[in-house]
């Protein structure tokens, strides 16, 4: 089993837990604003599956329907998410409607908010990891997952606050009240995470940061060649391609272009990760004169 299929196993049992404890702290008090949490958890537990499944369909190796491979169903994941964090949303939205028309005094409101803290405190943990490993992995669905969580982390904070003021001033209006704001944050994020999913179905390039370093590496790599013109780059997923042409002299044996492709090829492989590279070789009259200049 991979790192990242451990992780997204983990993301489900972690997800249970906290669902259970934000249920039951909801169940001590009644609270509209405890309850959006919890509904919130319960789209944590879908995405995680949802997340788990991309990743073991990501992992595919490429084959002849699909010979590029399998790396994009982790964005369709992300962008599952971030519909079911907006659906979520648009729930909570509904209770809080419900709270305000029949607004209602909270029971055991301090030791519900012990419990949901713990459930908070567990989501944090978890969201800096899946983060952190989702990055170094390259996952998106794991990325997305941890931003996820981190959105509930913060709309737990502010429930704890909101409640804690109702608890105080014994203004109950404010529980439904914090429930809608946090529905507002929640859709915000959960658009957030479906654009940048989509920038990855969408075949966007790579960063200009690190396009200029592929540029570099091709220029001091391809010595004896011409020049190399059109250069494209895209991500899927943890995996990235790129292309270009690269012009050599005429008299140059194809040998000697084979191996100066295979240098070039390794010297992007150890700058990008996981790269596939394709390298079109053209005879010194396609030259553009435009483009990479070799050193």
């Amino acid at each position: 089993m991979s790192q990242v299929v451990k992780l997204g196993v983990g993301s489900i049992l972690v997800g249970l837990v906290v669902l259970g404890l934000k249920l039951l702290a909801w169940g001590m008090t009644g609270s509209i604003a405890l309850l959006s949490d919890a509904l919130e958890s319960t789209v944590n537990v879908a995405t995680a599956i949802a997340a788990l499944v991309a990743i073991r369909v990501a992992a595919l190796p490429a084959d002849h329907n699909h010979p590029y491979g399998h790396h994009k169903a982790e964005l369709f994941s992300a962008i599952l998410e971030g519909v079911m964090i907006i659906l979520a949303a648009l729930l909570i939205l509904r209770e809080a409607y419900f709270g305000f028309q029949a607004a209602r005094v909270l029971n055991a409101p301090l030791q519900g908010l012990l419990v949901n803290g713990a459930a908070s405190v567990l989501n944090a943990v978890w969201s800096w990891l899946l983060i952190r490993q989702g990055r170094k992995l390259r996952s998106p669905a794991l990325v997305a997952d941890g931003r996820h969580l981190f959105l509930d982390v913060i709309s737990s904070v502010a429930v704890t606050l909101g409640v804690l003021v109702a608890i105080e001033t014994g203004w109950v209006w404010v529980d439904p009240a914090m429930a809608a704001l946090v529905a507002v944050y929640i859709l915000w994020g959960g658009w957030k995470v479906m654009q940048q999913s989509m920038s990855g179905l969408l075949d966007e390039s790579l960063s200009d940061v690190v396009l200029l370093q592929v540029r570099k590496v091709i220029a001091l790599e391809s010595v004896g060649a011409v020049e190399a013109h059109d250069l494209r780059t895209r991500t899927a997923g943890a995996a990235t391609f790129i292309e270009f042409h690269l012009v050599v002299p005429g008299g140059l044996t194809v040998s000697a272009a084979h191996e100066m492709c295979d240098r070039v090829e390794a010297g992007l492989k150890a700058l990008v990760e996981g790269c596939v590279v394709t390298i079109h070789v053209e005879p010194e009259e396609k030259a553009k004169h435009a483009g990479i200049v070799v050193l």
